[in-house]
């Protein structure tokens, strides 16, 4: 009998399953958490949502403080406008939805009613990326390359729990509006044991390495050192830099790492090739002059399929034995 028939068959629950292998330490809804924590002593902070309290985490702070937990129903345009205002009247928005909505459906009403006036509202957002199966309508794939573009637009990709729980005070003390990719539920706790603390606009060494550089965010930095002990046992050193700030980038670190000569430089994302943190990492090596060996694991430029985020993450070259693989080809 082959070795796939002998696999499970993938339920359905498989294709919004946690992003946590089996095993793996987690924390419970460490955005609702963390967001009801910072209430209790910043007053002006109120959750805002669109239909998906719950499936957002916003439903703990809902518990914690319904008077300032605003439900919006099915209509993101009206949850961005309606947040523009309230931060016209001094309080500071913590919006969510999932990631699709945000960045296609209300695109304009954050370009027009919160960029442009730089308003204090944090769109945190669930779903980015490939972290759903549910196909092209719920699959953020382009999420970060739009928010970059978009002026006055803070953007950031948490890899774990702990990025998550220390991002929420963070993005609080910035004035001004913030595109944050969310982990929902069940969320891996990765970066406790790196002595890690979570900074706006900072990158994070959290191992070194002599033959590979890997630059990453989000789940691929969970993947990046997932991928750097893996390939230990092939003699492939593997560093790896956590950028969970998008825009603004620290260009300075990843200059600093990339300049250390006989390195192939990878950036690692989940998200299209396009005009996300893989091309960002581009531009700033190019404007320096900086051209070490470069290569991107990312999603290609194309509508994803829809499935068991297993299958899908291995098809797509974003799991991690998907990625030791690739990586050892290119080294060759």
């Amino acid at each position: 009998m082959s070795t796939v028939a002998n696999k499970p068959r993938l339920k359905t629950s498989a294709m919004i399953a946690s992003i946590a292998a089996e095993g793996q330490l987690t924390r419970a809804a460490p955005f609702g958490h963390a967001l009801t924590e910072l209430a209790r002593t910043k007053t002006n902070v109120i959750g805002m949502t669109a239909d998906l309290g719950k499936y957002t985490d916003l439903h703990i702070f809902a518990k914690a403080f319904p008077e300032r937990y605003y439900q919006m129903g099915m209509a993101e345009q009206l949850l961005m406008g309606a947040a523009a205002g309230f931060a016209h009247e001094g309080a500071q928005p913590f919006v969510t939805t999932y990631a699709v909505f945000a960045t296609r459906r209300a695109y304009d009403f954050i370009h027009q009613t919160i960029a442009e006036d730089n308003l204090d509202v944090k769109i945190v957002c669930a779903l980015p990326g490939l972290t759903t199966g549910y196909g092209p309508s719920h699959q953020a794939a382009e999420d970060l390359a739009l928010m970059r573009a978009m002026p006055n637009m803070t953007v950031i990709d948490p890899c774990d729990a702990l990025d998550i729980e220390q991002m929420v005070p963070a993005i609080a003390a910035h004035r001004g509006p913030v595109y944050a990719r969310l982990l929902r539920g069940n969320v891996p706790a990765v970066l406790d044991e790196y002595d890690y603390r979570f900074e706006l606009g900072k990158a994070k060494l959290l191992r070194g390495g002599n033959d590979v550089l890997l630059i990453s965010s989000g789940i691929m930095t969970m993947r990046s050192l997932e991928v750097a002990k893996a390939l230990e046992a092939d003699k492939v050193d593997v560093a790896v830099l956590h950028v969970p700030t998008i825009k603004p980038l620290d260009t300075a670190t990843i200059l600093r790492e990339a300049q250390r000569s006989g390195r192939m430089v990878i950036v690692a994302e989940n998200h299209t090739v396009i005009g996300g943190l893989g091309e960002a990492v581009a531009r700033a090596l190019l404007s320096a002059g900086v051209t070490p060996p470069f290569r991107q694991i990312a999603l290609p430029d194309e509508f994803l399929d829809a499935g068991a985020l297993p299958t899908l993450h291995d098809r797509y070259g974003i799991s991690t034995n998907a990625m030791a693989t690739t990586i050892k080809t290119w080294l060759r």
